[in-house]
């Protein structure tokens, strides 16, 4: 790509874009199913395994004698098996590039698509699936001579918390996977906990890992995050739970891996190019020349992973770098008067060492910085002292690949190096600047105090940096919980060159691999949005850093302000999942109320109903009424013969079929009972009384239909398979609720109001609410039970 080019896409980083690149296959892309056993097919016969390939090497690959190095790609919630296709295609291109002397086999499961994030009741099927999938891999190659023992998964999003819940399997052996990469996994918790074996499953998967950490310690993983672009699954949930008793787990949020920092949506994190080529990098480096397969060494696989997610030093992996080389080649000394210095080589076909001394500035300085700003040509930064250049990516501050390249070297940390060596490499029209300084670590770094959260942007936190300086750290104070969401505005004012490269803005959170790059123009007026993805840990007292890669003839100005959009935003993105947990409370208290009001004054309406404003009933009753014209609801026994064959039948349909579906049938027969049972003769008080109580009840009603709707639709989708949803989540309770339906759609305020009941059922809606806030929020499927539990109070007021 041009410099141009890079810059725009640096650009587009600035503003929010979407900065990922597509992935394309340059040959079609096939999917070969792979039999599986009988027992296994019949047992799961919605699921299926396949072989990815494409062109010539899938044609080769139709007889299954596989050579390579096996790779299972597990999609998520709905997702598709196709989506390995970034995967194995990139890693096809590779593999073309080292003439298939290494070579991966990608295969993927097909889940059928399922709705897994919202219902819990697969995901233990999944996982044994899987498992079974593992040894039928595993057999493919046994006559091989470099016959894999294990297998490399790659889980997005639902499919990387059931590659970990394998481990928590009686029969299943660890030694099956070594090595496990997660894309925007939620591995904390669901997102949405909407039914028990959800929940279940999540506990049963993270207390295992806690309590067999030492058996887990030979399994490397990776968590990839997405960042604030992905909506669905927010990056702190994708954060693997730490664990003191080893240090095989490694969470990175995707805006912070080098050579990307990009941040992804929930589905564009599975083809994002600059991941994916980040991945299969770190796939190849794995492999053990002797095995052909993935080392079996866990410290190398961590240090593979950490030098592509991590800390990229801007050369390629080396196990056991040498830590001093010759210096060959044309090398001059530089020799260094002040504090600061450039140099600039223009058409230099040879490449150079240029040689810097570091002896003389040691004891008035306290580090060393460089930098350069080709756009295009890789270089190395090294340190030399006795005639030989020393290697350590320890030097390196972090790489930006479409930019430039900085180090950062203490002096008193290696107090025997005499000299800072800089290899710039053959040049053709290309223009090299190398800027380089020594200055004293407080002398660039400065604080900044955040502003308060509730000074809602109206007052600002400001810094003047004066210096002219190619580094400054501004550290922020305060800023260290997750509902805390600010503006920074750069202010650069530079003198008027034609040519300036551009200014590097890096907010760093130090407790987590959650970084983001902004790239500005100078001199331009800059904004960086910091907010955290986790919050700070009780036991790391490190401050958040905006570190400015800066010009040095700029002076920049830093403005800090509280968004309130974007607090807004975290605590969307944060607690979304308990909106309807207080909306329900919020009606529920509203019924409440009406009760209590209808049994002091005999009439069905209340001042709470103004508190509750998105949920008033009036207003509707109101037009149901002059819809309907003068109408009074048509009485009738509570219980008849008919009604009671209702019940039986609804309750059949629940326990054969599908509870939610039983529920559904009945809050659609509630709901065109309530507007068509209806006789066209004088209204009268107890008639708008009653359609005030039905709509309430209706209200209340629908968000139970609503928080049961996703096994509805995992039942609808499997029903060819299976005409029972087995678990049901929803059975037991259905059954209660046509019960109490089928006795409410008939009643009227009348019978109520005259109850010896009615006190207590006033009541118990306040402490429902209540126990609803505690307990919902963190278990969203208990919110029916409160529910159910007040109209079944209400049924019996019907009766006592």
């Amino acid at each position: 790509k041009s410099p141009l080019a890079l810059f725009r896409w640096s650009m587009a980083a600035a503003s929010g874009e979407n900065r990922c690149s597509m992935t394309y296959m340059y040959e079609y892309p096939e999917y070969l199913k792979i039999k599986l056993p009988k027992k296994t097919a019949r047992r799961y016969p919605a699921y299926e395994l396949y072989l990815y390939g494409e062109g010539s090497y899938a044609e080769e690959n139709k007889n299954l004698l596989l050579t390579g190095i096996p790779v299972l790609f597990l999609p998520g919630n709905a997702g598709s098996y196709k989506q390995v296709r970034s995967l194995g295609s990139i890693a096809l291109r590779k593999a073309e590039d080292v003439d298939f002397k290494y070579h991966f086999n990608f295969f993927s499961v097909n889940f059928n698509e399922e709705l897994v994030a919202l219902y819990g009741g697969s995901l233990q099927r999944q996982t044994k699936f899987v498992h079974e999938c593992i040894k039928v891999i595993l057999k493919l190659y046994r006559d091989q001579e470099f016959a894999p023992s294990s297998v490399a998964i790659v889980g997005h999003s639902m499919g990387g918390l059931v590659a970990r819940a394998l481990l928590t399997l009686k029969n299943f052996k660890p030694e099956l996977i070594n090595l496990l990469i997660t894309q925007a996994t939620p591995h904390i918790a669901p997102v949405m906990p909407l039914d028990r074996y959800l929940t279940d499953f999540y506990t049963a998967v993270n207390s295992h890992w806690i309590l067999k950490a030492q058996d887990l310690r030979n399994l490397t993983t990776l968590s990839v995050a997405g960042g604030f672009r992905d909506y669905q699954v927010r990056s702190g949930l994708a954060f693997l739970p730490r664990l003191s008793q080893h240090d095989s787990a490694l969470s990175v949020v995707s805006s912070a891996v080098p050579k990307a920092w990009a941040s992804t949506d929930h589905l564009s994190i599975v083809w994002c190019k600059e991941l994916i080529l980040a991945t299969i990098r770190a796939f190849f480096d794995l492999i053990d020349e002797n095995t052909r397969q993935i080392t079996e060494d866990p410290k190398k696989r961590m240090s593979v992973l950490n030098h592509h997610f991590v800390r990229h030093p801007a050369k390629m992996f080396e196990e056991n770098p040498e830590a001093f080389t010759n210096l060959t080649g044309a090398f001059m000394w530089i020799t260094v008067k002040g504090s600061k210095w450039t140099y600039s080589v223009y058409n230099d076909s040879d490449g150079k060492y240029f040689v810097f001394p570091l002896a003389s500035h040691r004891k008035s300085y306290s580090h060393v910085y460089c930098e350069n700003s080709m756009l295009v040509r890789k270089y190395f930064f090294n340190v030399w002292t006795k005639g030989y250049v020393y290697n350590d990516s320890s030097f390196f501050l972090f790489l930006f690949s479409f930019l430039f390249k900085v180090v950062m070297l203490k002096l008193l940390d290696y107090p025997s190096l005499s000299h800072i060596v800089i290899q710039v490499p053959p040049a053709v029209g290309n223009k090299y600047t190398l800027g380089c300084e020594f200055f004293k670590e407080d002398s660039r770094t400065v604080q900044l105090p955040v502003t308060h959260l509730f000074s809602f942007g109206l007052s600002s936190s400001k810094i003047l940096l004066n210096s002219s300086g190619l580094l400054y750290n501004v550290q922020l104070q305060h800023f260290n919980q997750i509902y805390q969401a600010f503006k920074i505005y750069i202010d650069s004012h530079c003198q008027p060159l034609k040519e300036r490269k551009p200014s590097v803005y890096r907010l760093h959170i130090p407790w987590s691999y959650e970084d983001s790059i902004t790239v500005a123009k100078v001199p331009s007026l800059a904004e960086v949005s910091a907010k955290l993805h986790i919050a700070q840990p009780h036991n790391d007292s490190s401050l958040p850093e905006l570190i400015i890669y800066s010009s040095p003839d700029c002076q920049y100005e830093v403005i800090l302000k509280t968004s309130l959009l974007q607090v807004l935003g975290q605590i969307v993105r944060f607690h979304a999942g308990a909106f309807p947990v207080y909306i329900v409370s919020n009606i529920l208290l509203t019924y409440g109320g009406q009760l209590s009001t209808l049994r002091s004054t005999g009439n069905f309406s209340l001042e709470l109903v103004r508190t509750a404003k998105p949920y008033k009933v009036e207003p509707l009753i109101s037009i149901v009424v002059f819809l309907q014209g003068p109408t009074e609801l048509q009485k009738d026994k509570l219980i008849t013969p008919r009604r009671l064959c209702g019940m039986i039948s609804l309750a059949l349909v629940s326990w054969t079929t599908c509870g939610s579906f039983a529920v559904l049938i009945i809050y659609l027969q509630y709901l065109f009972k309530v507007l068509k049972c209806l006789t066209f003769s004088q209204s009268s008080l107890d008639t708008v009384n009653s359609l005030k109580m039905h709509i309430t009840i209706l209200n209340l009603f629908t968000w139970i239909v609503l928080l049961n709707l996703p096994s509805l639709i995992y039942w609808l989708k499997n029903l060819r398979y299976n005409v029972r949803l087995d678990p049901d989540p929803c059975r037991s309770t259905a059954i209660i609720l046509v019960c109490i339906l089928e006795i409410l759609m008939s009643s009227s305020t009348s019978e109520v109001k005259s109850s010896k009941l009615l006190k207590i059922a006033a009541k118990v809606p306040l402490p429902l609410s209540v126990a609803m806030l505690a307990f919902g929020r963190m278990h969203l499927y208990r919110v029916p039970h409160f529910v159910t539990f007040s109209l079944l109070l209400h049924v019996l007021c019907c009766f006592v």
